[in-house]
């Protein structure tokens, strides 16, 4: 089932903060395209290099959130903000919801650095923080429809299968991933699990619109 849209009916407010992370996704792809391979290693995450100098490389916590590894990455991760992102920011508030999206991120990195802590490999995109928020999504809009495309039918489904789907994927294939020692690089697996945990606890706990009204 591949997402292409949601029922945005009861939105209430313009998405800005989730537009902005958009342009700034995009910026910063357009800006990797142009830059060389040495520039993308120094402003991506490093496991490895970060726990040698956290002070040193503390910037790279940010930086790495809005950095991709081709089109494809960037595409799906800004179709899943852009489907997701615009509801929760509606529902947690402008302010509150860029903390929340960075606080995901943050989580996602280290969840992923726990399973690689010798790693040196790259790691970079905004997966993990997404994931965060698609874990907030399930709890505020459970019932809500997510239009998928099934072949070439696209149907409405409820949004806890969708990403419920999504979540489970996430789970098995990161069990394999821990399984492969090899640091080899690919998906990071764990970053989008710790970003998906973070985004649901996270809901319960941040103070906002959002703890208004948990299901809809």
């Amino acid at each position: 089932m591949f997402p292409i849209g949601d029922d945005n009916s009861t939105r209430r407010t313009i998405p800005v903060v989730t537009y902005a992370l958009i342009a700034l996704n995009a910026l910063f792809f357009f800006v990797e395209l142009s830059a060389s391979d040495a520039f993308i290693v120094q402003w991506a995450f490093v496991p490895s290099r970060f726990l040698a100098d956290p002070i040193g490389d503390f910037a790279t916590l940010f930086t790495s959130m809005f950095m991709h590894a081709g089109w494809v990455h960037l595409g799906g991760n800004m179709l899943y903000l852009w489907i997701f992102g615009d509801n929760v920011e509606d529902r947690f508030g402008h302010a509150l919801f860029a903390i929340f999206y960075l606080l995901c991120g943050l989580a996602a990195t280290f969840a992923q650095m726990a399973f690689n802590l010798d790693s040196t490999i790259p790691n970079l995109g905004a997966s993990g923080a997404i994931a965060g928020v698609l874990g907030a999504y399930i709890l505020m809009f459970p019932q809500q429809k997510v239009r998928v495309l099934i072949g070439r039918v696209v149907t409405p489904v409820s949004a806890v299968i969708v990403i419920g789907l999504w979540i489970v994927l996430q789970f098995f294939s990161g069990i394999g991933s821990i399984a492969d020692t090899a640091d080899t690089g690919g998906v990071a697996y764990m970053a989008h699990i710790g970003g998906f945990i973070a985004g649901f606890a996270l809901t319960f706990l941040l103070k906002g619109n959002s703890t208004r009204r948990l299901t809809g």
